[in-house]
């Protein structure tokens, strides 16, 4: 089998194919209009095919050429300054020119509230997702797009196929559930091991890699809003050099939460205690995160008033009772989303067993009764 890289090393540039009908009329709009630069031209009695490059790539107008006519996007800093603030232009020969802001604000979808438990036992099969990742969607109606929340499986050890990118969110939670994952961030020094039972927080555009991972490494992802994009970033290697663990990232800071450093405490539900990860503080409140198990007091009923309440059953089994529903009987894996205001109580847990909490937002109230 040739090598790859060799191969590709001899391509000087590639180019895209789009019709003209003429090139007197069609070179002005893309030279003039759109700022693109001539290269070649050709045959020079009678011009049938013009190389025009600019803004990262190289078009071929070819008057030749025997098909429709084609669309390329323009993603500018400034759209609303660009020709006249137009969203699309077309060209003399009918090419469609999308115009898009090349740094759209990130869109964060209204909550659309509902009750969900979503058991380990009735999950479809996990889904093939980036860099060979077996995903298992924990939300499947991301509350109307406002966030997902993925178990994640890398089912063989050792070297992860990751590349340095970066994630335009409002808020990224990773949790190693089993094994560990070894990572690396920016601007947060050397790689290192995220054990199992602790978690780190992604602000929004950290460059970062996964790097190796044990077996059957299992972790949850909890993203806000549900879509968002994914960046490689070719140019940064990491580690980058710089050790700034306090810098703002959007008004986020990066936590790694170490459950060797962990204090319990009280919870916001009577009859549970909790470690408390830090992130409420790091997010200014936007986004809490609790690791929670029973006290061996009598808990209560509770309800409470935050827009979205995510929880994933660790270890062990308890019973969750809402009002209005038969009880649920849940174990390791299960997961349930509880709306606000809605009255529940958590029951019979085991002794072993231990919840993570993810609040939007992280500064709310608790209803007993």
């Amino acid at each position: 089998m040739k090598d790859i890289a060799t191969e590709t090393s001899k391509i000087e540039h590639a180019e895209v194919y789009l019709p003209v009908d003429d090139l007197k009329t069609e070179m002005p709009f893309f030279l003039k209009q759109l700022g693109f630069r001539l290269e070649e031209i050709f045959p020079a009695d009678d011009p049938a095919v013009a190389l025009v490059s600019g803004h990262g790539m190289r078009i071929r107008l070819d008057r030749d050429a025997d098909m429709p006519p084609g669309r390329l996007r323009l993603r500018c800093l400034e759209p609303d300054s660009f020709a006249g603030g137009a969203d699309t232009l077309t060209s003399p020969s009918g090419n469609v020119i999308e115009i898009v802001d090349a740094k759209p604000p990130l869109d964060m979808p209204e909550t659309q509230h509902s009750f969900m438990v979503r058991h380990l036992r009735d999950s479809d099969a996990w889904v093939i997702g980036r860099a060979g990742m077996r995903y298992r969607d924990l939300i499947p109606d991301r509350l109307g797009g406002s966030i997902i929340a993925s178990h994640i499986r890398i089912p063989d050890g050792g070297p992860v196929p990751d590349m340095v990118h970066y994630h335009t969110v409002g808020f990224q939670l990773i949790f190693c559930y089993r094994g560990w994952v070894r990572l690396v961030y920016e601007d947060q020094g050397a790689p290192f091991v995220l054990e199992e039972g602790c978690c780190v927080i992604q602000p929004p555009q950290i460059r970062h890699r996964v790097l190796e991972a044990s077996a059957n490494v299992e972790v949850l992802e909890i993203g806000v809003p549900a879509e968002h994009i994914t960046t490689i970033d070719h140019e940064m290697e990491l580690p980058n050099g710089t050790v700034n663990p306090d810098r703002d990232w959007q008004g986020t800071k990066f936590v790694h939460h170490k459950v060797s450093e962990a204090t319990w405490g009280p919870w916001r539900i009577p009859g549970w205690e909790s470690r408390d990860t830090g992130i409420g503080e790091a997010t200014q409140n936007v986004a809490g995160v609790h690791v929670a198990r029973p006290d061996g007091t009598d808990t209560v009923w509770t309800s409470h008033d935050t827009d979205i309440l995510f929880t994933f059953v660790k270890e062990g089994t308890m019973t969750l009772e809402v009002t209005g529903e038969d009880p649920y009987q849940l174990v390791a894996g299960d997961a349930f989303v509880l709306p606000p205001f809605l009255k529940s109580r958590y029951t019979n847990p085991s002794a072993d067993c231990e919840v993570i909490e993810v609040s939007l937002r992280a500064d709310f109230v608790t209803e007993t009764t």
